[in-house]
């Protein structure tokens, strides 16, 4: 518990103030609707959507112009938000394979079934400031193909109907929720995906490249990456049917990685999965990335030791909110253990000073 000490409430309510007005900045300069940064900042919109479990663009807009553009600050208000709504129920799992693509790529097949579609993309740019933005015309207008409405085929389907890829098995359980209850170690793989989709990107990120370098003998191929719309419906117990709610864009990668087999399996592909809100795909790869690594246990597979596949060191670590809260404590008052501990410094010293002082006698 934290108490601010006396006179400084004032202080407090002219740093909101002065939070306020460098918020706005240039009075001069046309003020940012929540409407631009939703639909011109939307890479960074879905990522506060992703990190703070929350499928609501206008209020993670919201978030990101309060946050003066601080994403994890954002992150911090849009769950901060989200534990004051109430829950009506679940929805039935998402179909992605049903998915309406807007992007589909696959790195393991140059003719995939169903065809490589690029969409939206920074894969093929030139990394170079585009001076002609300053000017702030329209932008060219690019012909726009529909989003493919027909199921796409997966490409670990085709893999797995010759067997050289693992069968994922089925199960009716339904998964923990992180959202609702504290997580517990050892965590199931459901529980460690949740886990990864909420975690810090660039934490993630560097689990993921982690394993690219060696630190867990982790050679992937992106089986598919595909981005696009799925349909969300939820069980009405009065109609004794599912009804559709509503729609998601998604970002779901399917890694293929190698394996040699085992005693009682044949030598075969395995999977890494990663599933996130919005277009995130470098977040998706990197969780697939990381999820497969902290498989190595129910895969019969001997742990390299390498931080990724340390199921505690990579959960316990990956959540942005919980680091942040913990890291930005200590820039809080803490002058009554500081005291104390400048007091036992200084009987230290003096212990150390008398004993040099009979040492010379």
């Amino acid at each position: 518990m934290y108490v601010a000490v006396k006179g400084g409430e004032r202080a407090i309510e002219n740093a909101h103030a002065f939070l306020a007005e460098e918020r706005r900045g240039d009075p001069a300069v046309p003020e940012l609707s929540v409407a631009q940064i939703r639909e011109q900042m939307t890479l960074a919109v879905n990522r506060v959507m992703a990190e703070g479990s929350l499928y609501d663009p206008d209020l993670a807009a919201l978030a990101i112009k309060q946050a003066r553009g601080d994403l994890i600050e954002a992150i911090f208000l849009i769950r901060a938000y989200r534990t004051t709504l109430p829950r009506f129920g679940s929805s039935r799992p998402v179909d992605t394979a049903a998915m309406a693509c807007d992007r589909r790529i696959s790195a393991t097949f140059k003719d995939a079934p169903g065809g490589q579609v690029l969409g939206p993309t920074f894969d093929y740019t030139h990394r170079l400031l585009d001076f002609a933005l300053l000017a702030e015309g329209a932008p060219p207008v690019a012909p726009k193909a529909a989003p493919r409405r027909e199921p796409t085929p997966r490409i670990t389907d085709f893999l797995n109907r010759d067997g050289m890829i693992e069968v994922e098995p089925a199960s009716e359980a339904a998964p923990p929720d992180l959202t609702r209850a504290p997580m517990e170690l050892p965590a199931g793989r459901a529980l460690r995906l949740q886990a990864l989709t909420r975690g810090d990107e660039g934490f993630v990120l560097g689990m993921a490249y982690s394993t690219q370098r060696g630190y867990a003998r982790n050679h992937a191929f992106v089986g598919e990456l595909r981005i696009g719309t799925c349909s969300v419906e939820m069980e009405i117990p009065e109609l004794g049917f599912s009804v559709e709610i509503g729609e998601l864009v998604l970002t779901e990668c399917e890694t293929v990685n190698q394996f040699k087999g085992s005693k009682t399996e044949p030598a075969q592909f395995t999977r890494g999965y990663g599933l996130v809100f919005g277009q995130t795909e470098r977040k998706a790869i990197s969780m697939a990335l990381v999820d497969r690594a902290l498989r190595w246990k129910e895969l019969g597979e001997d742990s390299s030791g390498a931080p990724a596949q340390d199921e505690e060191f990579v959960l316990m670590h990956a959540d942005n909110i919980q680091a942040t809260g913990f890291l930005e404590h200590i820039k809080l008052p803490h002058y009554v253990d500081f005291q104390s501990e400048l007091e036992l410094v200084r009987k230290l010293r003096a212990g150390v000073r008398g004993g040099q002082a009979e040492a010379a006698e």
